[in-house]
């Protein structure tokens, strides 16, 4: 079964439940705007033949720009990237939230799902998440790959690029690592079954370059790195940045030149990424509990020893800063 069809599938399949409130990668559509440059195409190739080797130098080059096809596809493109981004994230964070709730929040959670078990919706939703991500992702590369091939060029991979510089490749999400450690921890409480669906996610702790794994439907494998860039360790008590980099919370506020107890979003405007020195991502960095949830259960003896320097650390800082704060407030 080629992809168009898989993909229609599984919007047919899921209209009712889930893709109905939320976007997705208008694939065939963007299909047919590419078929129909195909025949300008080959109208012009027939031209060329016609017009001589300098003719068609001349007509290759107008073919290669394609405004008009490009003012359709990219734009229509760069929205839906943006609102399946958008959609993704947020979805995540309210099954997060559930998942950290206690007390009346997590009962009047339960209350919505409509009588369905607790654990069964959280099963739903998990598999509805996954499917959604992996699924948009291979439609937005595919399609992008179809453009090059169309148009000879590699304008695709420079709009990929462009929505990774923008924060809006679902792929680059620290939302899906989130996600990928919740699945982790639901799995095995199920006994390594999530309302079966096979795990595209496996986590490596153990060695020397620590990463999530996540193999997508047609088995391309996505490797994310759980390293921090600044202390070269494994992430511990992580925080993802605007810009999707992962780093040790100690290690991301000791950057910003914020204390640790302050936290990474008390971090100026204009501190930078240590990787890629954007500014402005401090304000909205994701604390990665479920990361290090899954750290503290899989790692222990180094959770333990990180945690206990943290402490020390944060105990020598809040000492200093309480002595700063009073000689400003005595004057001596």
């Amino acid at each position: 079964m080629k992809f168009g069809e898989t993909f229609t599938e599984y919007l047919q399949t899921n209209e009712e439940r889930f893709v109905e409130k939320c976007c997705y990668v208008e694939y065939k559509r963007l299909k047919k705007v590419l078929k129909s440059c195909r025949r300008c195409k080959a109208i012009k190739d027939f031209s060329d033949d016609n017009n001589g080797e300098e003719g068609a130098l001349s007509q290759f080059s107008q073919y290669d720009s394609c405004p008009l096809c490009d003012q359709k596809f990219f734009s229509e493109l760069m929205k839906e990237a943006s609102d399946i981004a958008g959609c993704f994230s947020s979805r995540v964070r309210r099954l997060l939230q559930f998942h950290f709730n206690s007390g009346l929040p997590k009962y009047f959670t339960f209350l919505r799902q409509c009588f369905v078990s607790p654990q069964q919706a959280t099963a739903q939703e998990c598999r509805m998440l996954i499917e959604y991500v992996m699924m948009n992702a291979v439609a937005m590369r595919k399609i992008l790959k179809k453009y090059d091939k169309v148009h000879g060029t590699a304008n695709g991979r420079k709009f990929k690029s462009k929505m990774r510089s923008e924060h809006m490749e679902i792929l680059q999400s620290p939302w899906l690592i989130e996600l990928g450690a919740f699945y982790m921890h639901f799995n095995e409480s199920n006994g390594g079954n999530c309302d079966g669906l096979l795990n595209p996610f496996s986590f490596d702790l153990s060695d020397t370059q620590p990463m999530m794994t996540l193999t997508l439907p047609d088995s391309v494998k996505l490797e994310y790195s759980l390293t921090c860039a600044i202390c070269l360790e494994l992430v511990f008590n992580p925080y993802a940045l605007g810009c999707g980099h992962l780093f040790c919370k100690s290690c991301a506020c000791s950057a910003a030149s914020v204390m640790i107890f302050q936290g990474p979003k008390s971090a100026n405007q204009e501190s930078k990424c240590p990787i890629c020195r954007e500014a402005g991502v401090y304000s909205n960095a994701v604390h990665m509990m479920e990361l290090d949830m899954l750290l503290k259960k899989d790692c222990k003896e180094y959770w333990k020893e990180r945690m206990t320097a943290e402490r020390a650390e944060m105990v020598k800082q809040s000492k200093i800063y309480w002595e700063q704060q009073t000689k400003y407030m005595v004057g001596y």
